[in-house]
């Protein structure tokens, strides 16, 4: 979607239960309820096996980073930034084939 201002705005939770209410011909309450246990799975697995694939959409990971030296903006001065785990997401390539088509 987008707005009138031309930024993009993303879904509303309510739309997107209302939209998979509709489509999958289920209540509001039970999309609720597969949205929230699909989310807690996704944190679930992601924690305990470092991935969690999405067919079609991507994939969480959990990656490790390593210590590096950045610089504080405001002085300059050299810093140390200590390692730690983060969480990415990687689009898969089906997805961005559907949504931004190759131009070959």
């Amino acid at each position: 979607m987008v707005a009138s201002s031309g930024k993009p705005t993303p879904i509303k939770k309510s739309q997107l239960i209302s939209e998979l209410a509709e489509s999958l011909t289920i209540s509001k309450k039970d999309a609720n309820i597969f949205l929230e246990k699909f989310v807690d799975l996704a944190y679930k697995e992601t924690k305990k096996n470092g991935a969690f694939v999405i067919p079609g959409l991507g994939k969480l990971v959990l990656r490790k980073t390593k210590k590096r030296k950045g610089r504080n903006p405001a002085t300059g001065q050299e810093i140390e930034i200590p390692a730690k785990t983060v969480v990415k997401f990687s689009v898969s390539k089906l997805c961005k084939e559907a949504i931004v088509p190759s131009k070959k």
